[in-house]
C-alpha cells in the first residue's frame, strides 16, 4: 500500500470519527428533549425495558464484521454514558435546605482533642464558632487536632483551656470523665456551661452542678484520634442529652443549640434510661462478639480450621470484637449493672432456644427466627426512614479486582438508583465476595440487577 493510500484510508476514518461525533451529539440532544417531556409529564424517563430492546434489534440488524458482543457493548456504553451527561447536565434541583441555626456561643474549649473532641472542634470552626481552644494530656495528639485546624489554640493545661471559655466540650475516656468534668467545672468561668460526650451517664449524672448538661452523641467511635475527626460527623446524628436535676434551663439551651449548629438531632433521655438503652444497642453486641470470637477460638484448640475457613456470618457478627480493650474495659464496668442485666436476658432466650434444638421443637425455632427477622424489619425501617417492605436486596458476586465497585456505583448511578446501604463480603481471593446491596422499591430493585446483568455480574 502507497503512503498515498494510507493517508486516503486515514483521511477517510476521520471523516467517519467526525461524523460518529456529531451523530453521538445529535443523539444526545434528542434523549435530553424525550427527558425533558418525561420530566414534565411526570414519567419516569428511564425504560429498561426499551433499552434492552433496542440493543437486541442492533445485534440482530447489525452486518459485521463487529461481533454481536461488540455491537452490545458499545451501545450499552454509549446509553450508560448518555444518561451520566444528561444527570450532571440537568441534575435534580435541591431541596431547599433550612438555615443551620447558630452556635449561640463564640468561644469555645475542647477538653480531650481525639476523634470526638476533634470533631467537635472542626463542626464548630464550621458553624461560625470564633475561637475554639484545645488540651489534651498528650501533646502529640493536640498537635495533630490543632495542625488539622480543630483548635485555633493549643493550651498547656486544662485551666488554661477552660479560662475565657462560654461552653467546655470534654471528651476523654468514660474512665476519667466524671473527674475531668469536676476539674472543668471548678477551673471554667461563672457563667460557662460544661458538657461531655461519653458513652455512659449515670456516674456524670452525680455531678451536682447548675453548669453542667450531660451528653453522647452517637457517632463516630471511641477510637481512631484527631487524624480520623470530621467536621460533618455530628450531621444528622442523635445526640443524648442527660440534664441532671440540678441542670439549669439556660446552660440546657445553651448546649441544645450549640449541637444543633453542628448538624445533630438532640434527644432528651435521663441518665439512667440512656446507659439502659446503650446497654442493649452498643454494648451488649460489643460484649457478644468477644465472646464468640474467643469461643471460636479455643474450639480451635491448635486447629486452625474454625478461624482460616470462618464464614462471612462470623466476620459479620464480630466486626467490633476487640474494640480498644482499655477504652472498652473503662465502658463496660461503668455500666456493669446494664450490661449484666442485658447479658442475663440474653442467656434465657439462648437456654430456651438450646431446650428447643434439643427437643427438635420446630416451632420454638421458627417462631425465634421470624421474630427477629420482624424485629429487625422495624429497625431497618427506623434506620432508612423507608417502610420495611420497599427495601429490597441485591446479591452481587464481584470479582478480587480494582474498580469493580465505582464500575458497580457508576453503573446504578447513571440510572438514578439510589443506594441506601451495602454491605460486602469477602469470600476468598480466588472466588472475590459478595457485594449486598439495599435499594427502595421493587421496581428499582429489578431495574438495577437487569443493569447489573447486562454488564455480566451476576445479580440475584
Amino acid at each position: 500500500m502507497s503512503d498515498a493510500e494510507l493517508d486516503g484510508l486515514r483521511a477517510e476514518i476521520g471523516a467517519i470519527d467526525r461524523a460518529l461525533l456529531d451523530a453521538l451529539n445529535r443523539r444526545l440532544d434528542l434523549v435530553g428533549r424525550v427527558r425533558e417531556h418525561k420530566d414534565a409529564v411526570g414519567a419516569r424517563w428511564f425504560d429498561a425495558e426499551r433499552e434492552a430492546e433496542l440493543l437486541r434489534k442492533l445485534a440482530a440488524e447489525n452486518p459485521g464484521p463487529l461481533s454481536e458482543r461488540s455491537v452490545t457493548a458499545i451501545f450499552s456504553a454509549v446509553l450508560d454514558l448518555m444518561k451520566q451527561e444528561l444527570a450532571a447536565a440537568r441534575p435534580a434541583r435541591p431541596a431547599a435546605a433550612a438555615a443551620a441555626p447558630a452556635p449561640g456561643i463564640e468561644r469555645l474549649a475542647i477538653v480531650g482533642t481525639g476523634l470526638l473532641g476533634a470533631s467537635v472542634g472542626l463542626a464548630a470552626r464550621r458553624a461560625g464558632v470564633r475561637s475554639a481552644t484545645g488540651f489534651d494530656i498528650d501533646a502529640d495528639v493536640l498537635a495533630e487536632a490543632r495542625a488539622l485546624g480543630a483548635a485555633d489554640t493549643a493550651a498547656g493545661s486544662l485551666a488554661e483551656a477552660v479560662a475565657g471559655a462560654e461552653l467546655v466540650v470534654v471528651a476523654v475516656p468514660v474512665g476519667v470523665a466524671a473527674d475531668t468534668v469536676r476539674e472543668a467545672l471548678a477551673a471554667a468561668p461563672p457563667d460557662a456551661t460544661v458538657t461531655d460526650v461519653s458513652s455512659t451517664k449515670r456516674t456524670l449524672a452525680e455531678i451536682d452542678d447548675p453548669r453542667f448538661v450531660p451528653g453522647h452523641p452517637v457517632a463516630g467511635g471511641h477510637t481512631g484520634g484527631p487524624r480520623r475527626a470530621a467536621a460533618d460527623l455530628f450531621e444528622g446524628a442523635t445526640w443524648f442529652l442527660s440534664p441532671t436535676p440540678s441542670s439549669g434551663a439556660a446552660d440546657v439551651g445553651r448546649v441544645e443549640r450549640f449541637v444543633r449548629a453542628l448538624g445533630a438531632r438532640t434527644v432528651r433521655l435521663d441518665a439512667a434510661a440512656h446507659d439502659r438503652l446503650l446497654a442493649l444497642t452498643s454494648h451488649l453486641p460489643h460484649a457478644l462478639a468477644n465472646l464468640l470470637m474467643r469461643q471460636v477460638a479455643e474450639a480451635a484448640a491448635g486447629d486452625e480450621g474454625p478461624l482460616a475457613h470462618a464464614g462471612a456470618s462470623l466476620r459479620e457478627m464480630t466486626r467490633v470484637a476487640g474494640a480498644n480493650p482499655a477504652v472498652w474495659t473503662d465502658i463496660f464496668l461503668a455500666n456493669a449493672d446494664e450490661i449484666a442485666d442485658a447479658l442475663h436476658a440474653y442467656r434465657g432466650g439462648a437456654d430456651e432456644l438450646e431446650r428447643a434444638l434439643r427437643a427438635g421443637d420446630r416451632e420454638h425455632v421458627e417462631r425465634t427466627i421470624a421474630e427477629a427477622a420482624e424485629a429487625r424489619s422495624r429497625m431497618l425501617a427506623y434506620a432508612y426512614q423507608t417502610e420495611a417492605a420497599q427495601l429490597n436486596r441485591i446479591r452481587v458476586r464481584v470479582p478480587d479486582r480494582p474498580g469493580v465497585l465505582a464500575q458497580i456505583t457508576q453503573i446504578l448511578g447513571a440510572a438514578g438508583i439510589n443506594i441506601e446501604d451495602f454491605e460486602l463480603r469477602h469470600v476468598s481471593p480466588e472466588y472475590g465476595g459478595v457485594l449486598v446491596i439495599l435499594v427502595t422499591g421493587a421496581d428499582t430493585a429489578n431495574l438495577a440487577r437487569q443493569l447489573l446483568r447486562r454488564e455480566g455480574y451476576s445479580a440475584a
